[in-house]
């Protein structure tokens, strides 16, 4: 893995800030967003979730190297906002997944396409694979079709794959309790979830990664407990096999800051997070003015200090091991580069 194709190169250093970090800001959520939103009112319109999602990016996009975004309630809606001069990352999944007794399966969102997000400018395609590898076998043959499918498009297409994966508790087993939060049985799930999505066949560019323990379980990464946990997210670095980066899950904005400190360790190249960032904000809505005031206040001091713990300790992804001593090199680089680049993958 010493080249990579020119589109994905290049868009990648777009995700990236200066340093090859990414410090991006995810603002595609929806069943948070609607859920709260649907307590409030009893219902949920989508021009509410639109406006929740402008007033995220128009007080912190500009403080990220790449934003997220879904295409129906957020980029109609906030384009005009976004900073063209910085990358943008372009959610495939459907939010809505099919739920049974043997696990999830994902579907794109309905009329969408990994072609479309390249039209329309994105820099990046991103999928959220529920996954965990004891669910029933055409489960984990559906999610695996998936995301080899997507990851072919994003060849084609010569764009960089996103790939986010999270465990999950089975449908039958949430009356009887969470069985993904078990200490015993969760880093497992999830390391062996990443070790599944790294083969080479399903063409994933770039990680999103959870923290293999409960981020509020996470402890003090100097204190007595660490050494435990810095081996998972090594092992989680290690499994990975190429830049990854942390998501924030809904985590609290210290236990988020912890599981950076252990990622970074482990050789993370940045985060991708959103509610970490701005949920306490959003717990003002629907006073627009209050949550403005709060993202001020908070979620882009907060941006600011994970974004410079990353900048002290966080890996840039061109450095990660995967591209060898010299980083990644551009394939088919010659004065033959317009007969040898495909236009098609």
């Amino acid at each position: 893995m010493t080249t990579l194709s020119a589109g994905k190169l290049w868009r990648l250093r777009r995700l990236a800030d200066e340093r090859g970090l990414f410090r991006m800001l995810a603002v595609d959520q929806r069943p948070p967003i609607m859920n709260r939103l649907r307590a409030l009112h009893g219902t949920v319109a989508d021009a509410e979730v639109s406006a929740v999602k402008r007033l995220l990016v128009e007080e912190l996009a500009g403080h990220a190297s790449a934003t997220l975004v879904d295409p129906i309630w957020a980029w109609p809606f906030v384009w005009d906002v976004l900073d063209p001069r910085r990358g943008l990352v372009v959610t495939l999944e459907h939010h809505a997944f099919a739920d049974g007794p043997g696990g999830r399966r994902t579907t794109s969102i309905p009329g969408w396409s990994v072609a479309k997000i390249r039209r329309m400018g994105g820099d990046a395609v991103k999928v959220l694979a529920w996954y965990r590898p004891d669910a029933a076998p055409e489960v984990i043959d559906h999610q695996k079709a998936f995301v080899r499918a997507a990851g072919e498009a994003c060849r084609a297409c010569d764009l960089p794959f996103v790939l986010e994966l999270l465990v999950h508790p089975f449908a039958r087993a949430r009356s009887a309790g969470d069985d993904v939060g078990d200490p015993e049985k969760r880093p497992e799930l999830v390391l062996e979830s990443v070790r599944t999505f790294a083969a080479s066949e399903f063409g994933v560019d770039l990680f999103k990664l959870e923290s293999p323990i409960p981020a509020e379980a996470v402890p003090d990464p100097d204190g007595p407990e660490a050494a435990r946990v810095q081996a998972l997210f090594d092992a989680l670095g290690e499994a990975a096999g190429r830049p990854w980066v942390m998501l924030s899950a809904g985590a609290g904005r210290e236990a988020f800051r912890r599981v950076l400190g252990f990622a970074f360790r482990a050789g993370a190249s940045g985060f991708l997070a959103g509610r970490a960032i701005w949920w306490e904000a959003f717990e003002a809505w629907p006073d627009a003015a209050a949550m403005r005031a709060c993202l001020r206040e908070l979620s882009v001091p907060y941006l600011a200090a994970i974004s410079e713990l990353a900048e002290a300790r966080a890996t840039p992804w061109h450095r990660h091991p995967a591209f060898g001593p010299d980083g990644p090199k551009l394939a088919g680089a010659g004065h033959d580069f317009p007969e040898r680049y495909p236009e098609t993958g």
